[in-house]
């Protein structure tokens, strides 16, 4: 396949690439508080039996024995996916490509037909909703063009010998980057609650379409490890302890 020609894609990528997770991480962290070196003995026990505990510790927002685990994904998105994302700072880490050091490839975001394009009211108060059949088709065209021209010129500079570095700086924020972000389960409830939105969480978040998307995927793989933490979580408000 010839990567010198742009990809228009409407989707991100996440996958879980590496984990130590589980519900018994929870009760053992827990349990060290009242019995010591005997709460080893809950990593060989089936976590269901103590699903009660569990919830109790996320419906009084005892937090800390959530932290006690890790998951790493591998994340791909458009870069203005990313400036939102490395706002959550607070236990988790990212290492993200280096326009620097490789040269970036022409994957680019367009926004697929079901994403509501139009924003009715003010700041503060306002929903989206949907577009238009020529409101998406002149969103589409006018995004391809405008990231074919600047791709062009990208190549244009590194092949007049310009630095990477330097040339990177025509490409918009709608360019695919890619990152892998490690976090515990109390950072991803927290990132969770921001980033998504969801009836049953008690406090409504309103969060932009394309890092939502990002954060489902996740939420679907930690909900897969941890799915006692992950009902717990639900069922009390979608509130990170």
């Amino acid at each position: 396949m010839d990567r010198s020609q742009p990809r228009f894609l409407d989707d991100v990528t996440v996958e879980l690439v590496k984990h130590s997770a589980s519900d018994s991480d929870v009760l053992w962290a827990a349990r060290v508080s009242t019995a010591g070196e005997q709460s080893l003995e809950e990593i060989h026990k089936d976590p269901e039996r103590s699903k009660g505990l569990i919830n109790f510790l996320m419906r009084d927002r005892h937090g800390s024995p959530f932290e006690h685990n890790s998951m790493t994904f591998f994340v791909s998105a458009p870069i203005f996916v990313f400036r939102e994302f490395h706002r959550h700072r607070v236990g988790w880490s990212y290492n993200e490509e280096s326009g620097r050091y490789r040269e970036l490839q022409p994957d680019f975001y367009v926004p697929g037909a079901e994403r509501k394009l139009v924003q009715e009211g003010r700041p503060g108060k306002y929903v989206f909703v949907e577009g238009s059949e020529e409101q998406h088709k002149i969103t589409i065209e006018a995004m391809e063009a405008a990231y074919r021209q600047s791709y062009v010129a990208y190549q244009e500079m590194l092949e007049a010998g310009i630095a990477r570095e330097v040339a990177r700086a025509v490409l918009p924020v709608g360019l695919f980057s890619s990152m892998y972000a490690t976090c515990n389960a109390r950072s991803l409830m927290h990132f969770l609650s921001l980033r998504t939105k969801n009836e049953q969480a008690k406090v409504p978040s309103f969060p932009q379409r394309e890092i939502e998307m990002v954060a489902e995927k996740m939420e679907a793989a930690w909900a897969a490890l941890m799915p006692l933490t992950h009902a717990a979580f639900v069922a009390n408000g979608r509130s990170a302890p």
